[in-house]
């Protein structure tokens, strides 16, 4: 079946993470990017900077039960296998997915993966400044 199909047309799978300190140096690195069915985490690798960007899924049980888990890591790969998976090389990526990942339109679901991909580059100067209290103009 798979000989009908140009080579061009298919997408290679992304690379994807595997152990847990992988995922936790994502989640210790602070560079993060929230969509409504996703939040998407990003971390550096140290010495590999020339290879493939790997990407990492997580679910938890508040999100959905065991089925449900499976289907969102399911549509969350494909979804990231059709954009291209067009992350940064030498980085990892771990999608820590919401509730409104299991019933969001695929192609919605598709244009938030794109769109968290190219807005989370390091050093990137569109995120948010939360203001402290010490920011604020003092009442005179």
């Amino acid at each position: 079946m798979s000989e009908n199909i140009p080579t061009e047309t298919r997408k290679t799978k992304p690379r994807r993470l595997r152990k847990r300190r992988e995922f936790l140096r994502a989640a210790k690195s602070g560079l993060s990017r929230g969509a409504r069915a996703f939040k998407l985490q990003a971390a550096a690798r140290e010495g590999e900077d020339a290879e493939a960007p790997r990407f990492g899924f997580t679910v938890t049980k508040k999100v959905a039960g065991a089925v449900g888990r499976n289907r969102i890591r399911r549509r969350l790969r494909e979804a990231l296998r059709l954009c291209g998976a067009s992350g940064l090389p030498g980085y990892d990526y771990v999608f820590v997915a919401r509730p409104e990942a299991l019933t969001a339109p695929f192609l919605e679901l598709t244009a938030q993966i794109a769109d968290g991909l190219t807005k989370l580059r390091p050093g990137d100067k569109t995120r948010r400044h939360h203001r402290n209290s010490k920011d604020r103009p003092q009442a005179s």
